[in-house]
């Protein structure tokens, strides 16, 4: 255990002004680790109700970047505010280590061949290249000040995790909802794999847009066959050679338009647009008929000996096109399912490169999207080009290399949506969404999720425990096969799977259900990386002693309502029919100080570990306070400058109010609340509202709110009045004065209140301002718990009083503002104050002590109500120069300045401070 006896090791001196962050935070987080402050703060609450927020792993291939920064300070905020009151907060930080960026980088930077290195060697590099980044981004983690058990993550590489990945894929095939099937699904062919819906994203691509005509071939008595011609619309040249077939809408008029000698068939409502683009001036409508009156014509292959009849989907609209779509069921999904409806058969002449394969005859070996210009040439050959264009759109790209991808009919393996779908849009509705609209997000995300293709075609991640029978190819997956799997992961992870031989891994015994034969192969795909970190929930939270499921919340980047909200959804509805999370969280994105999206290529991007070496972590950590980080947030050196302005004043509160208790001891010296001023209940009651508004703030996640609040009570009511006033009381009544020591008590109060509020912010400072603090118990503000306020404090007679004051006062220091411009006086001390109020004011500034004080003037002279002010005016007030001489001591300008002997240059008052202060002092030590 640690000791708690060692403190902050940091000067014993007086509070600094500068806070010298870059320097001193390392020096705070030193003392951290020393004293293990993650397992302190744990002891503190052993025993008490805990709060669990489940860490999304970020990727671990590289530093970190300003939106991790955002992400984990946000953690960072929730988890010591629950920690403040009084909730037992253990934090598993957690890292996803498989996929394809790894391997990429792998094979580039490290210039490895995958495809002629032992699988287990190759992975074994790739472990090292995560693990390496791991070791950097945990430390560059702790640097921003984050508390957790950093010694302890998940990783979901490790052999325990992958275990209990391979029997949460066990349960879903238990369950029935794990099939293999041929689909057309994305296929990246950079990244030479399937690809899920989550890892696809929309970027503009040119592409060729092209008309072109399918002759008919057999009219079916209904449509013409001489010079007619079925008219298509594409911007994927390449698919043409997989085309089996045109698709229709029933309800929807086609007609047959008469232009250049030709008689071209297409929907009634596009004619003119097509024609108009087709660069067709005259042209006539002939014929017309409903879609349905279609059915049997058949078209032939504009190149190919090979027929393409007409056929029906609800798919076809008019948004855009001709009303006729190309369908090529092994390059769409919606083709797929209306192919597979007619028994039109598949047909993909692309392999896993993106090339055209034998099956696609004259354009073999071609990179698909070179293929493009070869099929357009070979369509004007064959005089079926109708018009080539060339158009920008948003076009499905691979999230991870950036490339854009195909959709291309493979046999994959798959979790059914279906068999789940509508208990995922149940347990949606019992979820807390912040902001709510994730909640209509993720609902239609699921509602309209086609099933999950969970296979990939790579090396580096869990393989699917799938054997196959040598004889008839069955696949074999029961309980127990993946039981024996997930044991052996556990004990040597899943390169176990690449070592050993197919009779090392399949269970003493087993023979095919279908066959009987024993001999088998093992499946050389792996899972889906989304199924790695959906998962986390069994193989962290079930798996932890220290963590319970659900989740009390799950918070990252608004893109994982696509991704680890999602999957981690999927994956526990279908395994125990309940979300894993009791609260969603999302963040937007960060964007440069123009609005602009950070990207190396504009050269606009922040990062982290410079802003903390030029300004510290505290720094870094209150912009990210200071946003609505619910939508996307601006940061650029500018906006860092002045939030530093803002920890400055933040800074020197606390330096003002630790230099005013030197010498104060809260046992002995602090003032029962009966016997404080008026000036100082009020500031308590102002300081309660505060603790109430910023626990409510913390409450809700709005952390900007938090800033706010304490900025301005900081820079606003603290500065410019309260500390204001006190100045001469502080500065100038004897030590031991009892409304000296009012102010001081007031003071105590303030400062735990103020460390308490922000130590979940800025802890670094916390920490070391808490050090200064007398009389406090605990070595650390973060053993603490969130201040409460006394119920005794609140007043509301006296609030609605003093309210009314700080309304005056306002007119007051406005006047006096307009006599320093005019050069009637220099600062307020060298002013006098005449007040000519209404009675409502005379009423409240007749019973305020001090007045000269309260506007830091050296006199106030409070005239008699006048009847004859405008009913929307409260007082007139008039500046003149005060008159006698500035005292030394206390800078007030009276006309007792010199009326003592002994002390000639002061005012009375502090002359017989000074005599009862000092002489008393040097007569004791006499």
């Amino acid at each position: 255990m640690p000791d708690y006896s060692k403190t902050l090791n940091l000067p014993k001196t007086a509070f600094p002004m500068r806070g010298n962050l870059p320097n001193r935070e390392p020096e705070v987080q030193k003392w951290w680790e020393e004293v293990d402050m993650y397992q302190l703060v744990r002891k503190k609450r052993e025993g008490n109700a805990k709060f669990i927020l489940h860490d999304g792993p970020p990727y671990a291939n590289g530093d970190i970047h300003i939106g991790h920064a955002l992400n984990k300070i946000i953690k960072d905020f929730i988890m010591r505010y629950k920690s403040l009151k009084g909730f037992d907060v253990p934090y598993i930080p957690g890292w996803d280590t498989h996929g394809l960026p790894i391997e990429h980088a792998v094979v580039t930077k490290k210039k490895v061949d995958r495809k002629k290195v032992d699988p287990v060697e190759f992975r074994e590099k790739c472990r090292e290249y995560a693990l390496s980044f791991i070791d950097k981004q945990r430390e560059q983690f702790k640097r921003l000040g984050v508390r957790g058990d950093w010694d302890h993550p998940y990783i979901t590489l490790l052999p325990e995790y992958e275990a209990a990945q391979i029997r949460v894929f066990g349960e879903m095939v238990a369950k029935g909802h794990i099939y293999r099937g041929f689909k057309t699904v994305y296929w990246s062919p950079t990244s030479e794999s399937a690809l899920a819906e989550a890892e696809i994203e929309y970027y503009d691509k040119r592409s060729p847009s092209i008309y072109v005509a399918f002759p008919v071939k057999n009219g079916n008595g209904v449509v013409p066959v001489e010079n007619t011609y079925v008219v298509i619309w594409t911007t994927t040249p390449w698919t043409i050679p997989a085309n089996l077939g045109i698709a229709l809408n029933e309800e929807f008029d086609y007609s047959l338009v008469q232009a250049n000698g030709r008689n071209l068939l297409l929907a009634s409502k596009l004619v003119e647009e097509v024609m108009k683009v087709c660069d067709i001036d005259e042209y006539q409508i002939i014929q017309t008929w409903k879609g349905q009156e279609l059915s049997g014509v058949v078209c032939s292959h504009p190149f190919y000996d090979r027929e393409s009849p007409i056929i029906f989907g609800d798919h076809v609209t008019l948004d855009a096109g001709t009303g006729c779509v190309h369908t090529a069921p092994g390059h769409g999904e919606e083709d797929f399912h209306v192919g597979k409806q007619y028994g039109l058969g598949v047909l993909c002449p692309v392999d896993e490169k993106g090339r055209m394969t034998q099956e696609a005859p004259g354009f073999e070996g071609l990179f698909y999207d070179d293929a493009n210009k070869k099929v357009t040439e070979t369509l004007e050959e064959a005089g079926c080009l109708l018009k080539l264009n060339f158009i920008k759109h948003q076009y499905p790209h691979d999230w991870r290399t950036k490339k854009p991808i195909i959709f291309r009919a493979t046999e994959q393996w798959f979790a059914s949506i279906d068999g789940f779908r509508e208990a995922m849009l149940d347990e949606i509705k019992k979820v807390k969404w912040i902001p709510k609209w994730g909640e209509v997000r993720l609902h239609n995300m699921i509602a309209d999720r086609g099933d999950w293709c969970i296979s990939r075609q790579r090396i580096w991640g869990v393989p699917l425990p799938i054997f196959y029978c040598e004889a008839c190819g069955e696949p074999h997956i029961n309980e127990q096969t993946i039981d024996h799997i997930a044991n052996l992961f556990a004990q040597e992870g899943s390169n176990a799977w690449y070592a050993k031989s197919v009779n090392e891994l399949v269970p003493a015994g087993h023979s095919c259900e279908k066959c009987g034969s024993t001999a088998f192969r093992k499946e050389t795909d792996i899972m889906d990386v989304w199924f790695d970190s959906g998962s986390s929930h069994a193989a962290v939270l079930e798996q932890r002693p220290e963590l319970h499921w659900p989740a009390d919340i799950y918070l990252e980047g608004s893109d994982q309502y696509r991704g680890w909200f999602n999957s981690s959804l999927s994956t526990a509805v279908a395994t125990r029919g309940t979300a894993p999370y009791k609260e969603v969280l999302s963040h937007g994105f960060t964007l440069d100080g123009e609005g602009r999206k950070m990207s190396k290529s504009l050269g606009n991007t922040i990062v982290p570990q410079k802003v903390i070496n030029m300004y510290g972590a505290d720094i870094l950590r209150l912009w990210v306070a200071s946003v609505d980080y619910q939508a996307d947030m601006r940061i650029s050196d500018a906006i860092l400058k002045q939030i530093a302005e803002v920890y400055r004043k933040w800074r020197n509160t606390f330096r003002f109010l630790l230099g005013n208790l030197a010498g104060f001891d809260p046992k002995t010296d602090r003032v029962s609340y009966s016997e404080l001023t008026e000036l100082d209940r009020y500031t308590l009651v102002k300081l309660y509202r505060l603790i109430q508004h910023v626990e409510k703030s913390y409450d809700n996640y709005e952390f900007h709110q938090v800033y706010h609040s304490v900025h301005q009570f900081c820079t606003v009511f603290l500065s410019q009045f309260y500390l204001d006033v006190l100045k001469d009381r502080l500065y100038v009544e004897s030590t031991a004065a009892p409304i000296r020591r009012s102010a001081q008590t007031v003071l105590y109060e303030l400062m735990l209140a103020l460390v308490k509020l922000v130590s979940p912010l800025i802890p670094h400072t916390a920490d070391e301002v808490w050090k200064h603090i007398p009389g406090t118990d605990e070595i650390s503000v973060q053993l603490e718990l969130y201040p409460n306020g006394q119920p005794e404090w609140l007043d509301d007679q006296l609030e609605k009083k003093w309210d009314a004051f700080l309304d005056v006062r306002d007119v007051v220091l406005k006047a006096l503002e307009e006599a320093r411009a005019a050069k009637i006086i220099g600062n307020s001390l060298g002013a006098m104050v005449e007040i000519t109020p209404n009675s409502e004011t005379y009423e409240l500034l007749s019973r305020l002590d001090r007045l000269d004080q309260l506007f830091i003037v050296s006199h106030v002279e409070l005239l008699s109500p006048s009847a004859e002010l405008p009913t929307d005016q409260k007082l007139v007030v008039r500046v003149k120069e005060a008159e006698g001489e500035k005292c030394e001591r206390c800078w007030v300008i009276s006309p007792t300045v010199g009326s003592d002997d002994e002390y000639e240059t002061l005012c009375s008052r502090c002359a017989q401070t000074v005599r009862e202060e000092y002489v008393g002092v040097l007569t004791e030590s006499e």
